[in-house]
């Protein structure tokens, strides 16, 4: 969709002199009050010539430029809100923070809940990885992580705040009179936004070639037919860089320098690179406008024209800005992945770990494309050094942060043996594809760029594609937000007779200690009953969905519920057997199976005092990636880089008992999501995103809060106990907890002095004894192990001694029998395999293992032997065969004669 002219005439302008302008150039429409000005000052249309604009303002850190933007909206009426992390947990379908309206969508856009202020300010660290692949060239016109500096305005039809003016005026007061950059040089270039399932115009400020704001009106929600729907609430969304405002400031050889200061030279010096010659650096930054990282050409003329001004071989100016750019992708990246793991991200192989381990994994390739012998972690240590006081989480989580980093690195070294054999693999092809490649990457973590060179050996031709990053990154950093159809285990049609009936009376959240209730009959399909209120829990969070009886007290007939489900807030009884004595309307009686409700309880508060234990262990980056509560145990999956260690385990276990013995009060609270996320962070999400404007909390006092949906006991000591029973690591960044608490922990312990007993019976001695008994036996089997080892060393050396070859063609055929011991068997073929022209054979029945010298194979013989029937195989130097029948020496010794 295009808008209107009339969408970009504003008042403004015209109040103020701008003239609307063509861009004799890329033809884009824009507003400038330089009336002689031809272009639209962005880049590829000019150079940068921000350069050589006289700007007023001092020089600007990020930090500097950060607080000038807040403190200058703060100062008119706008709210400082802190930002979010840059992992969007807050989402159900977007991994990462990309911009600051992401911190409000969807609830707050689509009007579901208030912003936390109105209007406000923030400045929102944002990760994008779509020009991964275009750091550095550019010289900072692209970077993974960067600030958004925004200021929102919510119009409601009932309230207005401001508009499309006032947002054009605060950019250009901004601009004009904090930062001091001439009015005649600022430009505003009429464009399209879409994002998020929004949409609206949008002006661009361009100043000197650099693109400095954004200035977003969101006026459109976009449907699944793409179809562009007035949205009731018009919402302003700015994004101003606060790295190009550093940059435009500075005026710096590259926007690195104005970004990490002496950390530039800094990391020259610690991967072991020279520093690219500042002179160079300028004009190629100069010239970087005309760079379209899409379009290799564009790269080979920008060295063309920077060789030439400079008067320097082409070939020294490639080899100089290459290096340059990989030392600025390593700034870039580490800065990221910083960020990423500060916030909590654990690099695995899906989700957003996928997204962190791929940063990384660039982050070494680049690394070892310069030859550097630098660990990354280092180099991340000087990120937290540099940016400790702008984000305090980085200093916080410092060592899970290195410790994270030091195991990817350890990995990658790992996986990087396997190259030789995965080039050999990929040059057996007769075309080598971006799929296979990105195959190979999903598979085995390996980068196209490291198997260039072992393909090359080969003498394999393939075009490396220059965007790899980004495409990878493309198909990992969004995740598919489930239908009601997907989320509930109903029949479809059911689903739909329920979408008609009014929501149900949850009558477990007003009394979650309520047994028995009478309600009224809304629906009936086939065995599933619907009523008017319910204190059945059904399934979610987790937790398993009650069981019990419906009582038709009229024919006092009883229906067993075998589960109970829900379908958006209609709940669903899920009878035995059709109902056939009720009817819609009747009045009917509900009793849960309370024993079996309580333990639920009991497993699904232990979840959360276990989670925030781990927490406490382990470190914040620990997030629940699933749990499920049945009456027998409790599960949790939490995310964590490396397998928990005994003492951990115990650790977590002993802060959970602590915490149950100090009979802390659990209370559910309900709170405005915003005004929830605003005082407890996103971390009230660990256990999935409701959508809806109130949210459920659930507080255990001074240990953990949460949204949750679940039932719960009401103070801590009614868990009674808890053991950690079994701890696993199920998938790559995730471990498993099981647990038992209440009653559960008694059967457990019951079960378990069941084995005991049974173990000691089973050799003769009592429980208390068992140990020591143990102990004993092991002794006496590793010393009868030692002794039958001996014994193989005597029937070895005996049978080696005198057993006497067929001497056939001029080769050796040794022929074992009845030996019954495999492993004695191969080590016996081996020696007598070692020297050439030997073949090896032990006969078990009608069994056969077959070995030969190195310099001769066992098809041959594998191949006559089955002919008269039989299974099995081998390849090289050594075979297993079963034969259909027993074959004496003498058939062996002509069989082999045959294949010889």
């Amino acid at each position: 969709m295009k808008a209107s002219e009339e969408e970009y005439r504003l008042n403004f302008f015209i109040k103020n002199d701008f003239k609307r302008k063509i861009c004799k150039s890329c033809k884009t429409p824009f507003w400038t009050r330089d009336e002689k000005k031809e272009y639209c000052s962005d880049i590829p249309c000019t150079d940068y010539y921000f350069f050589d604009i006289n700007i007023k303002s001092q020089p600007l850190t990020v930090k500097e430029a950060r607080e000038k933007f807040l403190s200058f909206f703060e100062k008119r009426g706008h709210t400082r809100i802190p930002p979010k992390p840059v992992l969007a947990r807050w989402r159900e379908d977007l991994y990462l923070t990309i911009a600051s309206i992401v911190d409000f969508q969807p609830h707050v856009t689509s009007g579901l809940v208030p912003p936390p202020a109105n209007p406000l300010v923030v400045s929102q660290p944002s990760i994008r990885l779509e020009d991964i692949d275009n750091v550095g060239i550019t010289f900072g016109r692209h970077l993974t992580t960067f600030e958004m500096a925004a200021h929102h305005a919510f119009n409601y039809p009932d309230h207005y705040v401001y508009w499309k003016d006032e947002t054009t005026a605060y950019a250009t007061e901004f601009f004009t009179k904090e930062l001091g950059i001439p009015e005649e040089e600022l430009n505003f270039k009429e464009s399209w936004w879409e994002g998020g399932g929004n949409a609206g115009p949008c002006l661009e400020v361009t100043v000197g070639g650099l693109e400095l704001a954004t200035l977003v009106f969101m006026q459109y929600k976009i449907t699944d037919n793409d179809d562009y729907t007035p949205l009731k609430l018009k919402i302003v969304d700015t994004g101003y860089g606060v790295e190009r405002i550093a940059w435009i400031t500075q005026k710096t050889p590259s926007a690195f320098h104005a970004i990490y200061g002496n950390l530039v030279y800094k990391f020259f010096n610690k991967i072991g690179v020279a520093y690219i010659d500042e002179t160079l650096l300028k004009v190629a930054s100069r010239f970087a406008g005309k760079i379209d990282p899409d379009n290799p050409d564009t790269i080979k003329i920008h060295r063309q024209m920077v060789s030439k001004e400079l008067g320097i071989d082409i070939k020294a100016v490639e080899e100089e800005l290459d290096r340059a750019a990989k030392v600025f992708q390593i700034l870039d990246h580490t800065k990221t992945i910083m960020l990423m793991l500060a916030d909590g991200l654990v690099p695995s192989n899906s989700g957003e770990g996928y997204l962190g381990r791929l940063v990384i994994r660039r982050a070494l390739k680049v690394l070892r494309l310069l030859k550097s012998d630098v660990r990354l972690y280092e180099l991340v240590k000087e990120q937290i050094d540099f940016w400790k006081e702008d984000f305090p989480q980085v200093l916080k989580n410092k060592d899970y942060i290195l410790d994270a980093v030091e195991l990817e690195q350890q990995r990658f070294e790992k996986i990087l043996e396997k190259v030789p054999s995965i080039a050999l693999t990929l040059a057996r092809k007769s075309e080598i594809t971006i799929e296979d490649l990105i195959q190979v990457y999903d598979s085995n973590g390996i980068p196209p760029d490291l198997l260039e060179e072992e393909l090359k050996k080969k003498s394999v031709k393939f075009e490396l594609p220059r965007n790899f990053y980004a495409l990878v990154a493309k198909r990992h950093q969004t995740s598919t937000i489930k239908s009601v159809y997907d989320k509930v285990k109903l029949p479809k049609d059911l689903v739909e007779y329920i979408t008609a009936l009014q929501p149900s009376e949850k009558l477990y959240y007003k009394d979650q200690y309520m047994r028995s209730f009478e309600g009224k009959v809304l629906g009936i399909y086939k065995n599933y009953l619907i009523l008017d209120k319910t204190t059945f829990y059904p399934e979610g969070g987790g937790q398993l969905g009650d069981t019990g009886l419906i009582i038709d007290e009229k024919s006092s007939k009883r229906y067993e519920v075998i589960d109970t489900q829900k379908v958006n807030d209609v709940i669903v009884h899920i009878l035995k057997e059709e109902p056939s004595t009720i009817k819609v309307g009747d009045n009917v009686r509900g009793e849960i199976n309370w024993e079996r409700r309580y333990r639920l309880m009991r497993h699904h508060t232990v979840t959360h005092v276990i989670l925030a234990a781990a927490k406490k262990v382990l470190g914040e980056h620990v997030w629940q990636a699933g749990a499920e509560k049945t009456p027998e145990k409790g599960r949790l999956d939490i995310t964590h880089h490396k397998t928990l260690t005994e003492e951990e385990v115990k650790l977590i276990e002993n802060y959970a008992n602590s915490v149950i013995s100090d009979r802390r009060p659990v209370k559910p609270l309900e709170m405005n999501r915003m005004e929830a996320e605003m005082k407890y962070g996103v971390s009230i999400y660990e256990g999935g995103v409701p959508n809806s404007a109130t949210i459920r909390l659930l507080e255990i006092k001074d240990w953990d809060i949460e949204s949750c949906g679940g039932t719960h006991v009401s103070n801590t000591s009614e868990i009674g106990a808890v053991k950690i029973i079994n701890v696993e690591r199920i998938q790559d960044g995730v471990i498993r907890l099981e647990y038992v608490a209440g009653p559960a922990l008694v059967d457990y312990i019951r079960e378990t002095e069941a084995k005991i007993a049974e173990a000691s019976k089973i050799i003769g001695t009592s429980p208390d004894q068992l140990t020591s008994r143990l102990r004993r036996i092991l002794n006496e089997v590793e010393e009868k192990n030692n002794l039958i080892i001996q014994y193989r060393r005597i029937i070895e050396t005996e049978l080696l001694n005198n057993l006497k070859p067929y001497e056939i063609n001029g080769n050796k055929i040794y022929i074992i029998e009845g030996l019954g011991d495999e492993e004695e068997n191969k080590e016996i073929l081996r020696k007598l395999t070692s020297t050439d022209n030997t073949i090896a054979i032990s006969i078990s029945d009608n069994r056969l293992q077959i070995a030969t010298s190195k310099n001769m194979r066992v098809d041959k013989i594998v191949e006559e032997l089955l002919k008269g029937g039989g299974k099995g195989g081998g390849k090289g130097t050594f075979a297993n065969v079963i034969l259909n029948s027993k074959k004496s020496k003498e058939e062996i010794i002509e069989i082999v004669r045959k294949s010889l």
